[in-house]
């Protein structure tokens, strides 16, 4: 049995800053749902799709990020970007590109004085690309489901 993924075989990259998460939570919400005929389910519908991104973020991470910030002229002005969340051990390998994370502060401090662990940051993403999400290298959409969208 070889070496198994964990949270620390991924590297991600934001806007070309390779930055240590703390945590990072990829969460995809799709609508759809059976279709009942007379309650009983005949078939299905497929509804609306959104996903976010939240990173947790030490503050020596944070200020990498705020640099990036910095170079765009706020907070607000970072273009979305793609990010990529990669992991190898040999053994296996895992790639997730998620397309389009329109970066926003969620938490941007949270104190507590009894307690030595370091300081901690919470940056929220809203996917917007219709590209979507890709699961090693398998689009999570459909191309019907983004046809007219993707050139």
């Amino acid at each position: 049995m070889g070496k198994r993924i964990s949270g620390m075989s991924f590297d991600i990259d934001i806007h070309g800053i390779l930055v240590h998460v703390e945590k990072a939570t990829v969460s995809i919400s799709d609508d759809s749902q059976a279709a009942p005929t007379r309650g009983v389910p005949d078939g299905y519908t497929d509804g609306a799709v959104s996903a976010d991104v939240e990173y947790e973020l030490d503050t020596k991470n944070f200020k990498l990020l705020g640099e990036g910030a910095k170079a765009a002229g706020s907070w607000r002005d970072i273009e979305p970007h793609d990010c990529l969340f990669y992991a190898n051990t040999g053994s296996e390998e895992l790639e997730i590109k998620v397309h389009g994370v329109k970066l926003s502060i969620d938490s941007l401090l949270d104190v507590d004085p009894s307690s030595a662990d370091k300081s901690k940051h919470k940056v929220k993403g809203a996917v917007t690309s219709p590209d979507f999400i890709h699961i090693d290298g398998v689009p999570y959409l459909s191309g019907d489901d983004t046809r007219d969208l993707i050139g």
